[in-house]
Parts: structure tokens; sequence; C-alpha cells
């Protein structure tokens, strides 16, 4: 399977999370062992913690994790929070444990084709912009 420009691979031994820039030959390898392509979740079994909430407003957009806010707490929370636009453009913002579950991106939102999320418990959410 050939890796491609915007795929987030995992470590399954040490943990470490990456995002392709530039796919070139070969495989991503950490720890001695293949890294694990991780799937883009969608449907949230509880159904308001982890899938993003792309909302517009003055000036761009609000991206919030979770119908219910998402927790911050250092044993769980989200790590990332990107817009992927229309015209192929990434737009990040990284949180910590206590930040707000949420990030404003100053796109238009007929501009954001997806906003995705990275939970360090339970992985990474998709939600397409409708």
């Amino acid at each position: 399977m050939a890796i491609e420009v915007k795929e987030i691979y995992k470590c399954n031994v040490c943990g470490n999370v990456v995002e392709v820039l530039l796919a070139g030959g070969g495989a991503l390898v950490c720890c001695g062992e293949e890294m694990k392509l991780l799937k883009e979740n969608t449907v949230d079994a509880a159904l308001e913690k982890h899938v993003p909430v792309i909302e517009a407003a003055e000036g761009g957009v609000w991206v919030k994790v979770g119908s219910v806010a998402h927790p911050m707490l250092p044993e769980h929370w989200i790590s990332t929070i990107e817009v992927l636009t229309k015209n192929g453009q990434v737009l990040r913002q990284d949180l910590n444990p206590g930040d707000a579950p949420q990030a404003f991106f100053q796109v238009a939102i007929d501009e954001v084709e997806l906003a995705r999320e990275y939970c360090n418990l339970h992985g990474l959410w998709v939600k397409a912009n409708a």
C-alpha cells in the first residue's frame, strides 16, 4: 500500500504520531517496526465527544471537538485540530491539557473540505464540511 500525503501514522511501541508531508517510497518505521496508518473515525460511539464540529464565524471557522466538550486532562486530551481546505492547505492548531478543545481558523467555511482531530487515547476523528 502506497503512503499518501496527509496520512497520519502512529508507532505502536513509543506512541510517536507523524503526518506525511511528502510521499516517497518505502515504509514508515519507528522503534524497528512499521508504523500503523490511523483510520479516520467518523462516528463516535457516544455521539458527542470526538467528532469535530465545524461552525462558521466572523472572519473564519471554529472547530470544536464534540458536541459536548472533550476532556482536556493530562491523561486524556486532544493534541491537534486541523482544517484541510479544498485547495490543499492544512491548517493546524496544537493543544495541551487544560486548553479548550477548540480552535479558530481564518478560512471561509465554503473553503473547508474537512476538519480532523487527534485524541491521545481514541485516535483520529474526521468530519467533512457539509
